[in-house]
């Protein structure tokens, strides 16, 4: 067993050059607890308050949080979980909530199912960041926080075009960003494969990207609700000129929205800072709502990002571990995460605890409607080769849109099951 004595205890954004900050006591006596998070996940202040208060309520374990980049972190932590120990071997990991499942494949993660039961409110968790947790009906990934779409809007252009307030439904959204699409002005600026916010608008059709039946995974584009999802997005997309053969990043549409007359994008409202840094005299012009859904008393599905904690099969302090994972997912630190970061909590019932800042109200309600990418380990290779984005393309040029999305669902199911055929 590997029972680590620590007296220099790292816990912020300075570990990216170097360890700089004593454990409140110097760590004489205590077990030391490696958590790997993601830089600009959590502030540096709040990291030094966390530490100072869960040291203070484990007298016998001492946190060493090593800050790690995205870039090239998913290979570095498949080597971590493979290894056999030695110093910085992780105990905690933060990971991106749709890469649980290539990290659980194999048994190298802890099963965290009991615990998340009885202990954790398990039924209470953002289904967005809850579900792809799970692999083989086993609890592996525990939320930690999450960061969904909603429409960034003009306020000037709404009062102009004479709109009093958002829209909350479909319905009336497509006449207020019809309204809203005249002259030079635009509707919306919705690039032409942003195929994240076309995800939500077939889940709220009861759709799916890619279905599971026994073990066994196929594309679901082409089924009459996915087809209606994207019969939606194409009557949307029309209301301005974003590129249809181009995602949101190509340009990045906080330039397009900053520079020119557009009412709307979809976005995570910390693109507004963006936005503002690139044209200041849109301040107090911005405003926020959910993505309207079906119904007026129920938002739109959203792609839910953010991130889960992990435990490495191979820590040999399962105990200490745990304590992280409560303390960091409970709610007292969990909802000052949330506020310090402008990011939703992990739960439903504590998204009334951030509530006064109007683009997290927005990205909270529209949370509870959150889901992810199909939970399987190689969902990252349909990504990559992204047969979605090149169907999306060819329905906004004029292609029918039923072949197409045949056509592109095939490509999924062969990119899930490499070996079939």
């Amino acid at each position: 067993m590997r029972r680590r004595l620590l007296a220099l205890v790292c816990v912020s954004a300075s570990l990216l050059s170097g360890c700089g900050l004593i454990s409140s006591d110097g760590g004489s006596g205590r077990r030391a607890v490696t958590v790997w998070l993601m830089k600009g996940s959590a502030s540096e202040d709040f990291l030094k308050r966390f530490t100072e208060d869960f040291e203070r309520e484990h007298p016998d374990l001492a946190l060493d949080v090593r800050i790690q980049e995205w870039t090239g972190i998913g290979e570095k932590v498949q080597t971590a979980l493979k290894s056999d120990g030695g110093d910085g071997q992780p105990d905690v990991i933060e990971v991106g909530n749709t890469q649980v499942p290539q990290y659980a494949e194999g048994g190298r993660l802890e099963d965290l199912t009991l615990e998340s039961m009885r202990d954790w409110g398990i039924r209470d968790w953002l289904p967005g960041l809850a579900e792809p947790g799970e692999y083989l009906s086993q609890q592996f990934g525990i939320p930690w926080y999450a960061a969904n779409r909603v429409v960034i809007y003009r306020k000037d252009l709404f009062e102009q075009a004479g709109i009093t307030g958002p829209p909350r439904t479909r319905e009336e959204w497509l006449a207020a960003t019809e309204k809203l699409d005249q002259g030079d002005d635009q509707g919306i600026y919705l690039a032409g494969q942003d195929w994240y916010t076309l995800s939500g608008f077939i889940w709220d059709e009861g759709g799916d990207l890619a279905k599971e039946n026994g073990g066994v995974w196929t594309g679901a584009l082409d089924s009459p609700a996915a087809l209606r999802g994207m019969d939606f997005y194409r009557e949307l997309q029309a209301l301005g000129k974003g590129p249809v053969d181009a995602d949101e990043e190509h340009p990045p549409q906080a330039g397009v929205f900053a520079k020119g007359r557009v009412a709307q994008i979809i976005a995570v409202p910390g693109l507004a800072q963006s936005i503002l840094r690139e044209n200041p005299g849109l301040k107090d012009k911005l405003g926020f709502f959910p993505v309207p859904g079906k119904s007026a008393g129920k938002p739109g599905a959203v792609f839910t990002g953010g991130s889960d904690l992990v435990v490495p099969e191979n820590t040999d302090d399962r105990d200490g571990a745990v304590a992280v994972l409560e303390a960091l997912t409970g709610a007292k630190w969990n909802t000052d995460l949330a506020r310090t970061m402008n990011y939703v909590p992990n739960k439903k019932s504590l998204a009334a605890d951030v509530a006064g800042e109007e683009g997290v109200e927005a990205m909270a309600a529209g949370a509870a409607q959150g889901r992810a990418t199909p939970s399987t380990p190689l969902w990252g290779a349909v990504e990559a080769d992204n047969p979605i984005k090149e169907y999306m393309t060819k329905v906004l040029t004029g292609a029918e849109a039923r072949p197409e999305a045949e056509r592109a669902s095939n490509r999924v199911t062969e990119l899930l099951d490499p070996d079939a055929g």
